[in-house]
């Protein structure tokens, strides 16, 4: 039985390409430009074959400073929760030693795709005040992935929770990504 550790690590390959990527293109100062360098991350994550092609962000809302990023690593960690959004969270409560984001201001998570029913379902516990999201649920599953049922109104669910929900910011170049993903043979699940 385990009863050990059931921790992850993202790819040795992370840091440096977020610390490089913050320096040369540190503007944060536009949601366009947070959503892009999620996109670039999904991106990375695709051509160094450690995932699949879902990023996320997590940036403080009142100075645009990053505080976590997530990928999607769900088939090399053999864990079906370690979806970007949620390593992005569970990274972020980490660093500011919390369960509870928003005691400590007012977070921000972008993600190259729509959330999945159990990150949708993870949001409004973690203290993160907006969501913005790339590519739409029907880009995932256009290409064979399976994103599970939400509410019909999950964006109205959130805003009753004060979660404020910016929808399909650069939708394209994150649809784009997903595809290309899928044209590589990339494991679908």
């Amino acid at each position: 039985m385990q009863t050990t550790s059931a921790g992850f690590n993202l790819p040795s390959w992370v840091k440096g390409w977020v610390s490089t990527c913050v320096q040369i293109h540190g503007d944060f100062s536009s949601l366009e430009a947070r959503m892009d360098f999620t996109i670039k991350l999904a991106q990375q994550n695709i051509k160094q074959q450690t995932g699949g092609p879902f990023a996320a962000t997590i940036f403080n809302l009142k100075n645009q400073q990053l505080l976590s990023v997530g990928i999607n690593i769900v088939v090399p960690s053999h864990n079906s929760t370690n979806h970007a959004e949620m390593t992005a969270i569970i990274l972020a409560q980490q660093a500011l030693q919390t369960y509870n984001l928003s005691e400590h201001g007012h977070f921000e998570l972008l993600t190259s795709c729509e959330p999945c029913a159990m990150c949708f379902g993870a949001i409004p516990w973690s203290g993160i005040k907006h969501l913005a999201y790339a590519a739409a649920s029907k880009d995932a599953q256009a290409i064979g992935f399976d994103e599970g049922a939400k509410h019909p109104h999950w964006i109205n669910e959130l805003e009753k929770r004060g979660i404020k929900v910016t929808p399909k910011i650069l939708r394209d170049k994150a649809a784009q990504v997903l595809q290309s993903y899928q044209q590589q043979g990339g494991m679908m699940y």
